[in-house]
């Protein structure tokens, strides 16, 4: 039976952690990410018979990797690119907490944001109108109490959507100048002649275009290759050409 993988990312302090632990149980284990001292978190779960992975990436604010946190988390999705991401919000500083959900948005359009805490929020008379946000980011929307288990029911079924390719996504995109975006599109065009397809050539546009580095190295690695095959000067085309 094939088993899904599904990434968990979020803020730190957004119920993150709590919500793993709704949905996994017992059934998780924790050590480290291969050559980081990062602490790496995963567990599984069952619905409707589907078998599911969790992986509880490193609570970050953003995904530039300015971290060993970041950097975690941001190659996972971009990289492994799982069957789906659960991004976490906080239902108290929703504003604070989109920053991250539009860096993850960049990266995949498998994604679920869950707004947690909405207990909380009710307290300090907030009200989210979840229809709405989903139809401005263009992925679903759950409300969602993880502490008290609200809403994990409905997350559980529109997760297996997605998974199953039912949901169909129109994700927010940023634009940028005539300028920037005339760059993109050329990078972009060089990065599929590289890798092909595989990779969210727009995020690894924008990445290269503000000289990323560590980003050169990972694809690097990514291609498994020799420097004299593909260079790091031919990755870096997008900040000469």
């Amino acid at each position: 039976m094939t088993v899904k993988r599904i990434a968990l990312a979020g803020n730190p302090n957004t119920g993150k952690s709590t919500l793993f632990n709704t949905l996994t149980g017992l059934k998780q284990h924790t050590g480290n990410w291969p050559g980081k001292t990062v602490i790496h978190a995963e567990g599984s779960f069952q619905h409707n018979g589907e078998n599911y992975i969790l992986i509880d990436l490193p609570g970050t604010y953003s995904l530039f990797s300015n971290s060993a946190d970041e950097e975690v988390a941001r190659d996972y999705i971009v990289f492994e690119q799982p069957d789906a991401t659960l991004v976490v919000v906080d239902a108290t500083s929703l504003e604070r907490n989109l920053n991250l959900v539009f860096q993850v948005l960049e990266m995949t359009e498998k994604v679920i944001v869950c707004v947690n805490l909405i207990d909380e929020a009710e307290k300090k008379g907030i009200q989210i109108d979840e229809k709405k946000l989903s139809l401005k980011l263009g992925v679903p929307v759950v409300k969602l109490s993880a502490r008290n288990k609200i809403g994990i029911d409905l997350l559980l079924d529109t997760l297996e959507d997605m998974v199953k390719g039912k949901v169909i996504t129109s994700l927010y995109r940023m634009n940028y100048s005539e300028e920037i975006e005339k760059k993109i599109s050329e990078i972009e065009t060089k990065i599929i002649g590289l890798f092909g397809a595989k990779l969210p050539t727009r995020w690894v546009a924008l990445r290269l275009l503000e000289g990323d580095e560590k980003l050169v190295e990972k694809l690097l690695q990514y291609l498994d290759t020799k420097p004299s095959e593909v260079t790091a000067n031919e990755i870096q085309f997008s900040v000469h050409s």
